[in-house]
């Protein structure tokens, strides 16, 4: 297997310290959510729960490719580069008309030290590969479902043709240039120990890293103790194999950003949002990370989730996918100074 197994790892390579180096003057992270869409029903997911359950979260279903680039170009105020610009959000990237062209307006600006982007790759024909690799694409993530058409049809509930999708994921890797390819699977796709070699043997040699990941409960409208039932620790592990550890404070508000379909902007991964932090289509990008609404939220969530309000009380997201690096429960005090509003 020419790839790394990074399973139990950062995805993303080494981590910092993030309570000894805040307050950022620019974000770690910026993601930007481009098509709140997705052509899979995953059972895990909220696509597999009627929209009714989902709650708010956005006004748009597309984001305009004009309010993309103002966003990019007022990230070109920022004083240092963003470390991570990831193409993510609720649904599919690739369904974005304008996806390609995005990616490349935020590589030629040189805005992040890299661009990224997640996809369940069923739509990663030969030609959006060339156009994505054409645009500069730093890092493809690609997040497998499956090791055959049949698990597909049971965790997605579609019919792809699993050896395409092998055959395009190969082109992508042969043709790219520069482009790191991560692929990934969750857990709960793999039905036995064969099934996860098979995994490795299938996918060993068209990526640079490879990794299996943990399903977690992160959705509250899902049941998932059928869905984990196959796992002896149900609810132990984070995301990325790390045990899970009692925190009070999220750290997602103080390193990162979304900026959603219709321009919003919120302060963390989260589904249901705690707050809006600002509007990007009235508001410059800089002036909503220092402004007075983010920093009011940042200074209320050192006095805990709890505090914070409904939503970030009984949000699990920052449980399951926090970092040790990430933690601030033991620097709380000397950050409420910094953070005084």
């Amino acid at each position: 297997m020419k790839a790394r197994d990074i399973s139990g790892k950062p995805p993303g390579g080494k981590r910092t310290i993030l309570a000894s180096i805040l307050p950022l003057e620019t974000p770690f992270v910026v993601q930007i959510f481009p098509i709140y869409a997705c052509n899979f029903k995953c059972t895990y997911c909220i696509f597999s729960q009627d929209k009714s359950k989902h709650g708010f979260i956005s006004e748009k279903v597309i984001m305009n490719f004009e309010l993309y680039k103002k966003c990019i170009d007022d990230m070109l105020s920022f004083p240092h580069k963003v470390k991570v610009l990831r193409f993510v959000g609720i649904g599919e990237p690739l369904l974005h008309p304008n996806i390609a062209e995005m990616v490349g307006y935020a590589v030629k600006n040189g805005i992040a030290n890299t661009v990224e982007l997640l996809t369940n790759a069923s739509l990663l024909t030969p030609k959006m590969s060339d156009a994505l690799i054409s645009a500069g694409l730093t890092r493809l993530v690609v997040s497998l479902q499956g090791t055959t058409r049949e698990m597909y049809r049971k965790i997605c509930a579609v019919d792809i043709d699993f050896n395409k999708l092998v055959e395009n994921l190969r082109y992508f890797y042969n043709n790219k240039s520069n482009t790191h390819v991560y692929i990934k699977i969750i857990d709960c796709t793999l039905e036995e120990e064969t099934d996860k070699n098979r995994f490795y043997e299938i996918f060993g040699d068209i990526c640079d890293t490879i990794a299996v990941e943990h399903a977690v409960p992160i959705h509250q409208c899902i049941e998932y103790s059928h869905i984990l039932k196959k796992r002896v620790n149900t609810f132990n592990f984070t995301q990325f194999g790390l045990t899970v550890v009692d925190v009070q404070i999220c750290p997602q508000p103080f390193f990162t950003m979304q900026i959603n379909p219709d321009g919003k902007i919120v302060p963390c991964y989260a589904w249901e949002y705690p707050d809006i932090m600002g509007d990007s289509n009235v508001e410059s990008i800089i002036s909503i990370w220092n402004g007075i609404r983010f920093q009011t939220f940042r200074r209320k969530m050192l006095s805990g989730v709890k505090q914070s309000g409904e939503v970030c009380a009984r949000c699990k997201i920052f449980k399951y996918r926090i970092f040790p690096e990430d933690i601030l429960d033991n620097d709380v005090e000397r950050l409420k100074k910094i953070y005084e509003v």
